[in-house]
């Protein structure tokens, strides 16, 4: 017992606790929105779940930050694993929740539904990680390169075979890009695959359903939908909302739509942002991009402040997921960025969501606990990482 209450302590004494104490200050803002957008329909059981989600969150932060980043860089092949089996549970359990994407998994005797690609990211950015760190003397080989297209396309591959989920899966991609930039690959990499991308757009277009290319197209095609009844809809009620909470807004549980139940879709998750803006103004706008930007500074700062390369990349692609998901939701909320199911972190409702955003920033606290290797595991790890097959 004694040996555990000592483990519990330098756990609690090592981890980023101001880190945990902005995410702990965004997900009590989130559950007052959930409260309020929740209101026209009972918002005890949806502020319950968020509660008891980030309470395992919590958990899980202390128990991901204290397990060292080269325990996961050894297992990297049952990390892979592990995803393609979570994925693969699709296939019996899949559930579309009426969104035409089947990204939940609705298993029998289980009292919640479960997102898998979210608890995906965890070991994705591990894996990446670990790939770039055994090819960190030539990043930008052709062979660290292929390597790390080879975990890329089999995670968004399945994923979009699967689940047909196309938000998530630019997740994984957006992840990819930023960690492969701070990983140091050549910038002709980059413009290699714009080229093969633009090359390639006609054809992937194809694969798109038809209401996904709709979403993108009325980004710049105004004479689809002008009157705002059909693909514009949502969207048009969306600004409608944000602006109509002026400087300072309507007042919690005042809102106009947002209190006016199906007035304003999905508006304790994909379009929280615009409650907030209806009833808490540009203020509360203000407040909720602040808190998330400084989140996300603060990972970067654990992973500029670590000397390992793997560490540093642990950092910068759970800051890479977390930048794709503001930048798209509050895109989408304004009209900017197509609308594609992406939840505001630490905000929105999501049990799924939750949890895993915790795990994700244990991994960033983790590194904050111990920047770098010890002196002896810095001639050990490298001869055990070209090992690796996967």
């Amino acid at each position: 017992m004694d040996r555990l209450l000592s483990y519990i302590k330098d756990t609690v004494r090592k981890a980023d606790l101001i880190l945990l104490l902005l995410c702990l200050v965004a997900t009590a803002f989130g559950c007052v929105a959930i409260a309020s957008t929740t209101n026209a329909e009972g918002t005890l059981r949806y502020v319950i779940v968020q509660i008891g989600a980030a309470l395992i969150g919590v958990f899980l932060f202390f128990i991901v930050s204290s397990v060292d980043s080269d325990f996961f860089s050894e297992h990297r092949t049952w990390l892979v694993v592990f995803n393609c089996f979570l994925l693969l549970l699709i296939i019996p359990f899949g559930t579309d929740n009426d969104t035409g994407n089947k990204s939940w998994l609705d298993i029998p005797l289980m009292p919640v539904q479960i997102q898998p690609a979210e608890i995906c990211k965890i070991a994705y950015v591990l894996v990446l990680a670990s790939v770039m760190a055994s090819h960190q003397n030539k990043p930008s080989s052709l062979k660290s390169v292929a390597h790390l297209l080879l975990h890329v396309g089999l995670i968004v591959g399945l994923n979009m075979v699967l689940s047909r989920d196309l938000g998530v899966s630019l997740i994984f991609v957006f992840i990819f890009i930023g960690m492969a930039f701070a990983g140091g690959i050549s910038l002709i990499w980059f413009a290699v695959a714009g080229g093969a991308l633009a090359t390639a757009t006609p054809i992937l277009w194809n694969f798109l359903e038809d209401y996904q290319k709709r979403r993108i197209q009325i980004l710049w095609d105004k004479t689809i939908d002008p009157e705002g009844i059909n693909e514009r809809y949502h969207t048009l009620r969306s600004i409608r909302s944000l602006t109509g909470g002026g400087m300072t807004g309507q007042g919690l549980f005042q809102g106009n739509r947002t209190q006016a139940l199906g007035a304003l879709y999905a508006q304790h998750t994909d379009y929280i942002f615009s409650a907030i803006g209806e009833e808490l103004g540009y203020v509360g706008c203000v407040i909720t991009v602040l808190l998330l930007v400084l989140i996300i500074a603060r990972c970067i700062w654990v992973g500029m402040r670590s000397g390992d390369y793997m560490r540093r990349l642990i950092c910068f692609g759970v800051s890479s997921s977390l930048i794709f998901q503001v930048i798209s939701n509050v895109g989408m909320c304004i009209g900017l960025t197509p609308v594609i199911g992406l939840t505001l972190p630490f905000i929105s409702y999501g049990g799924s969501s939750m949890v895993s955003l915790y795990a994700m920033i244990g991994l960033v606290s983790g590194v904050y606990a111990k920047p770098s290797p010890t002196s002896h595991e810095r001639y050990i790890r490298p001869p055990y990482i070209t090992r690796h097959t996967l």
